[in-house]
């Protein structure tokens, strides 16, 4: 059985315990897991993250528009900008707009098809 393995706050956390009758130390300990708090949440999107938030905006644009179900091939014929994608890229954000719940994919004859949801 797989343990869950201890991050940097909780085993500070546990280190302050210990120290507890040292202020000095306890002060460090807090200071460090701010810090460690700090970084975790300062997190901005990577300029790749907001690249595939515009093609998924243009995918959800042409779906919009043709109104049927299509294949990767053919919104890339469509869609100027989603030609240069290769095939694996459109796949992966098209499974992510899956998981986002906003369009949907059918298969006919081994052949995938999406629309919108």
């Amino acid at each position: 059985m797989a343990t869950k393995k201890i991050t940097k706050v909780e085993m500070f956390a546990l280190i302050a315990q210990e120290v507890a009758d040292k202020p000095e130390m306890v002060e460090f300990i807090n200071h460090e897991i701010e810090l460690l708090t700090k970084k975790a949440t300062s997190k901005k999107p990577t300029k790749v993250q907001v690249e595939n938030e515009s093609f998924k905006a243009e995918i959800l644009a042409y779906l919009t528009e043709v109104g049927k179900a299509v294949t990767i091939k053919e919104m890339q014929s469509a869609v100027e900008v989603l030609a240069n994608l290769s095939n694996q890229k459109m796949t992966h954000l098209l499974s992510a707009l899956i998981a986002e719940g906003k369009i949907s994919k059918e298969y006919e004859k081994k052949t995938p098809y999406y629309s919108i949801a």
